[in-house]
């Protein structure tokens, strides 16, 4: 069985093919029962799921907690941390990681919040860049720092590492915010380049349009 996954990602190397990932995907039209249901809660335009989201097909219970997850983490009303700075998060994680897939996924969604194609250029090109530039507050780079040690250097954070997100600002409860979101990231990243989830057919910067509503997962 594993030589034949292994012959599997030879052959769409060889060909050209790009796989939507190195293992099977039930699209939509396949999908019934749970994962139907699911699917039909997540669906984008055009009956769109996400690669990242539909790798989870052959264990839809799998897709429905990595999908709240995702929804409470990052798109929930009662988080306190700005919207673009998680999701500016989310491509610095993704970036550590060299995970291409969910930094264009959410570079997309970052520049629809910030609205400003000047700061969204500068402040994509430090994400990318991975080096904390002055186009980032005091309190921001201290959570930049705390998500690159806790994403490439876990064991190395100290009680004083937090202290120093508290100095800056940071509440508890945002701080909580700022691991989950690295958390997370750190998680999707791994499912990604885990399991080879490729852009191939992924509308880019699709995410949950009620924030206020946990049960609503419709993406826009």
């Amino acid at each position: 069985m594993r030589r034949q996954a292994g012959h599997n990602r030879s052959i769409c190397h060889l060909t050209g093919v790009m796989c939507m990932s190195w293992i099977k995907i039930i699209g939509y039209s396949q999908s019934s029962g749970l994962l139907r249901y699911l699917y039909d809660r997540i669906m984008g335009p055009d009956q769109h799921i996400d690669n990242i989201m539909s790798v989870h097909s052959l264990r839809p219970h799998t897709l429905d907690g990595h999908m709240a997850l995702y929804k409470n983490v990052l798109h929930h009303s009662q988080n306190s941390v700005p919207h673009w700075f998680a999701e500016a998060l989310g491509v610095w994680c993704s970036q550590l990681n060299q995970c291409e897939y969910c930094v264009e996924h959410h570079l997309a969604g970052l520049s629809r919040l910030l609205g400003d194609p000047e700061s969204f250029d500068g402040i994509s090109k430090a994400l990318r860049s991975t080096l904390i530039s002055e186009l980032f507050e005091h309190p921001e780079q201290c959570a930049l720092e705390y998500a690159r040690r806790l994403t490439l250097d876990p064991s190395s954070l100290r009680a004083e590492d937090v202290s120093l997100l508290s100095s800056a600002g940071w509440s508890d409860a945002q701080i909580l915010e700022i691991n989950q979101v690295v958390a997370y990231f750190n998680y999707a990243n791994r499912t990604v380049l885990g399991l080879g989830v490729s852009l191939k057919g992924d509308a880019l910067g699709l995410s949950p349009k009620d924030r206020g509503n946990p049960n609503s997962w419709e993406h826009q």
